[in-house]
């Protein structure tokens, strides 16, 4: 295209649509009038993120190479094959590992709690439809899940959904700046409201300025009306920095998230809430401070002294003469 007059303002009018509609969706919120094309695009879009997770599979690839291999290459090349199968096989029998790990402690965290999940994993990470922190997982509508329920992992709250497509969802994280949810501090039961940074530590209000709080206390979920979009007694996070008192009516708090949002993999909707509030039961125990080695140094007693050491006002022995020797005073009265 040419660079004439007609192509600078049919420019500048596409750019002034664009953040027209973005200030639309951001003020609109939940109920956004785009909100429905966001849930078209996350059913075109979804089924190829996950295919796209999918192929890039490295034991499918190398598999599919190896059997392949005969057909299209020389011995030698199959047997090139085979070894860079057999290389991509370990690094991913690791990586099935750690998920299986993941997955214990999720469903472990899960049973503390009495969530009834639905077991996902992350697809793809970033702003598919919108401009916030997100992740894509392989789970949607057709799996029972619907917009505004809680996720989880085995450490604690990643977030809620946002947008369901038929086999595909969209996560918004606890990290990003227009997440907000209700908190409770541990055994105190102080109230307040967690929003997140980006990646930075989350920023907590507590609603009673004159609180005390410490570094080292933990926060859970307080929960939402009819469970939605938070479960009560999510682990959060913990405090790691207290703002000094002032004369506001809260108080600000910065809490380390449990979850690490930049290594998600395994994560769980939580598809049925609790019967009844699990309060800090999910919250992992607290380390036991190492054992304080004491040494005891014990005197010796009194009369324990080293041989040929004289004690104090202790008169030496008078030094007895050798053999064949006559007494001195002998000597000397001869």
């Amino acid at each position: 295209m040419r660079d004439t007059r007609e192509s600078r303002l049919l420019l500048v009018l596409l750019v002034a649509i664009a953040f027209a509609l973005i200030t639309v969706d951001i003020r609109g919120g939940e109920e956004s009038p785009v909100d429905g094309a966001r849930q078209a695009a996350a059913a075109v879009f979804g089924p190829v993120e996950n295919g796209v997770a999918a192929a890039v599979d490295p034991i499918g690839n190398a598999i599919g190479a190896v059997r392949d291999s005969g057909e299209r290459h020389t011995r030698i090349a199959a047997l090139e094959q085979e070894n860079a199968a057999l290389k991509a096989k370990l690094g991913s029998d690791d990586r099935n590992r750690s998920r299986v790990r993941e997955l214990d402690t999720l469903l472990k965290t899960a049973g503390a709690g009495q969530y009834g999940i639905k077991a996902a994993q992350v697809v793809a990470i970033g702003a598919a439809q919108g401009f916030s922190w997100t992740v894509t997982i392989d789970a949607g509508a057709n799996d029972g899940i619907q917009r505004d329920m809680t996720v989880l992992n085995g450490s604690g709250l990643v977030g809620r959904v946002t947008t369901v497509g038929p086999s595909t969802s969209t996560v918004l994280l606890a990290n990003d700046p227009d997440f907000t949810v209700g908190t409770r501090m541990e055994k105190s039961d102080e109230l307040g409201f967690a929003t997140g940074q980006g990646n930075g530590p989350l920023l907590v209000q507590l609603l009673n300025g004159k609180a005390r709080v410490k570094t080292g206390d933990r926060l859970v979920t307080f929960g939402s009306q009819a469970n939605k979009p938070f479960v009560p007694g999510v682990p959060v996070g913990e405090v790691v920095r207290v703002d000094p008192l002032g004369g506001g009516l809260t108080r600000n708090i910065y809490v380390r998230p449990y979850v690490g949002f930049s290594k998600l993999d395994i994560v769980g909707v939580v598809v049925q809430a609790p019967r009844t509030n699990p309060r800090d039961t999910v919250l992992p125990p607290k380390p036991k401070p190492a054992p304080t080695v004491t040494v005891t140094v014990t005197p010796p007693p009194p009369d324990a002294q080293p041989q040929g050491q004289q004690q104090p006002g202790q008169q030496q022995p008078a030094q007895q003469p050798e053999q064949g020797q006559r007494p001195e005073n002998e000597q000397q009265g001869e």
